[in-house]
């Protein structure tokens, strides 16, 4: 594999030999970005010192003295000074009303013990009118001293007069207190629910606290809706987040019809700073006309893609589907949130009216169940272009990743897992099966599709850890310096391309954006530092500072 230093300096000889790629000649631009190293992830023209921009699109890309013959009167100037302009970043996979309510409400993902875990909800009780809930949390028990899960007596020690439920980091395991217990009516009587566990306390059927997966909803249900004010100002606040990191692109993967209503109010009012592609839940696609056209080729701001489902729960709360049961706890394998037949029925009904279709899967067994079922989908349906997509996609048998290729199915990934999950994956599961662990090298050496994202708030938006992440493995922990399974690095050039031109394709719209090239829509991020020459290591360091969407800057550092 060549390094990024040496790649760049054989792109930077064809630059200087290449045929410059020109709009109109006389065509005066609206904003020019001059004296900067351009990244293009066009793979005719890859490197460039300038862009021109004209009615939110590309007008030319080029050199910095050719390009300085389009600036007209008006035209607006930003001087580079050799910084690193890309394509803007597009997030494959955030869950951005919750992201919004996360920055608003309680974070506990820096708890570093219980105690801390404790003051910090009693602060913010202290904070909200009497009877409101708790919500939010993104609590993490993998740092904790010997790793116990929270418990409803330990909140009950900080919080007893008010609900509190709070999730942990990955969104699949959540910790009520005993009021919010006593409100939902989970008790020693109470069955599991399909698809989760209500974990008990040890000798008795007495609930401890803590909700897996389906069993978390007992008590999410009846939690008060948040009104249509607060729901927007979670958007608005989640949009300025987005900005200022460079995300001109989002795909929510939990659009609701409140959401959508709120980016429609958004764009009329011109307030609207990133391109929204939403999916809704499989099981609701029967109500898809409520959101209008899937896949408008006349709107470039709001589209709805498809339908969006879960085979299984996550490796951080051991509800990942696995072949062979958790080295950590031999009683399970995981838990499969849906069976086979139902998954099975909703895909294919959701393929046959034409939507995309994506599917959360973890475990090796849940990746490999699905790539059955969207194969015996295809056969049924018949060939087009449908771009299957797999979210998460992070436990792979050594055979499924071909299987991917030879299937069309996209690998919507979001590599700050693998520097997180790393801490403690081969506890979990071992050491041979953390092999097929987010091994982004061998998607791409297979051929399959590889798409980036966050899953914000699960993880950080922010695209330049996802960066780093995918180009060092660099755990959490600082116990792999050189990588935890470093045979599964990519180049800075892929992750760019994951984070951009690739996830542009997953989403039908690599036409009109994801790279810089002539007449596509003018999403842009101008950088600190150039992370294609700088030490892998200092990538997460780099900054945002310029975010451009449609021709304009939407947030300057």
């Amino acid at each position: 594999m060549r390094t990024s230093s040496a790649i760049t300096g054989i792109l930077l000889v064809i630059f200087a030999i290449t045929t410059i790629q020109c709009g109109q000649t006389g065509s005066k631009a609206d904003l020019i970005l001059a004296n900067g190293k351009v990244w293009t992830v066009d793979k005719s023209q890859p490197l460039a010192e300038a862009v021109a921009v004209k009615n939110g699109k590309i007008l030319a890309v080029g050199t910095t003295k050719n390009i300085d013959k389009m600036k007209g009167p008006e035209t607006e100037i930003i001087d580079l000074e050799g910084k690193l302009l890309l394509p803007g970043f597009n997030d494959c996979h955030t869950h951005t009303e919750m992201g919004g309510f996360h920055l608003l409400g309680v974070d506990l993902k820096d708890a570093e013990n219980e105690e801390e875990f404790g003051r910090l909800l009693s602060a913010k009780s202290k904070e909200l009118p009497p009877g409101t809930w708790i919500t939010g949390g993104s609590w993490d028990h993998d740092k904790w001293p010997g790793g116990n899960l929270p418990t409803a007596e330990l909140i009950d020690m900080y919080v007893p007069d008010r609900p509190v439920l709070v999730s942990r980091y990955d969104g699949h395991m959540a910790v009520a207190n005993s009021l919010a217990l006593k409100k939902a009516g989970i008790s020693k009587e109470i069955p599991d629910p399909m698809g989760g566990e209500i974990v008990r306390k040890p000798g008795t059927k007495e609930p401890a606290g803590v909700l897996r997966d389906n069993a978390a909803d007992l008590v999410a249900r009846i939690i008060p809706q948040p009104s249509k004010e607060e729901i927007r100002l979670a958007l608005e606040t989640a949009l300025r987040k987005a900005r200022e990191q460079g995300i001109t692109s989002i795909q929510q993967v939990d659009l609701t019809l409140q959401d959508l209503q709120i980016y429609r109010e958004l764009l009329a009012e011109g307030n609207l700073t990133a391109r929204i592609y939403g999916f809704i839940p499989i099981a609701n696609q029967d109500r898809m006309s409520e959101f209008g056209q899937v896949r408008d080729p006349n709107d470039v701001w709001i589209n709805i893609g498809g339908v969006k489902g879960f085979m299984d729960g996550s490796l951080g709360s051991s509800t990942a589907l696995f072949f062979e049961p958790y080295t950590q706890d031999p009683s399970t394998c995981g838990l499969a949130v849906v069976d086979y037949a139902t998954m099975k029925e909703y895909i294919l009904r959701a393929d046959k009216a034409g939507f995309q279709v994506t599917i959360h899967a973890i475990g090796d067994k849940a990746n490999s169940d699905l790539l059955e079922m969207y194969d015996a989908v295809i056969q049924e349906n018949g060939p087009r272009d449908r771009r299957f997509r797999i979210e998460h996609a992070q436990h792979i048998r050594p055979g499924d990743f071909k299987r991917f290729a030879e299937l069309g199915v996209i690998a919507s990934m979001q590599p700050y897992h693998a520097i997180d999950d790393g801490r403690f994956a081969e506890k979990r599961i071992g050491y041979e099966r953390c092999k097929g662990t987010y091994a982004f090298h061998s998607f791409l050496e297979n051929g399959a599709g590889l798409a980036f994202g966050s899953d914000w708030p699960v993880a950080p938006l922010e695209a330049i850890p996802g960066i780093y992440a995918a180009v060092t493995r660099r755990t959490l922990d600082d116990k792999n310096p050189d990588g935890w399974f470093p045979e599964q690095k990519i180049t800075v050039e892929q992750a760019v391309e994951a984070y951009t031109l690739s996830a542009a394709y997953a989403q039908f719209q690599e036409h009109i954006k994801g790279s810089i090239t002539l007449a596509k829509l003018a999403d842009l991020v101008v950088l600190s530092d150039d992370i294609f020459s700088i030490p892998p290591e200092e990538i997460e360091n780099t900054e945002v500072l310029y975010t451009i969407i449609n021709g304009k800057v939407v947030y300057k550092k």
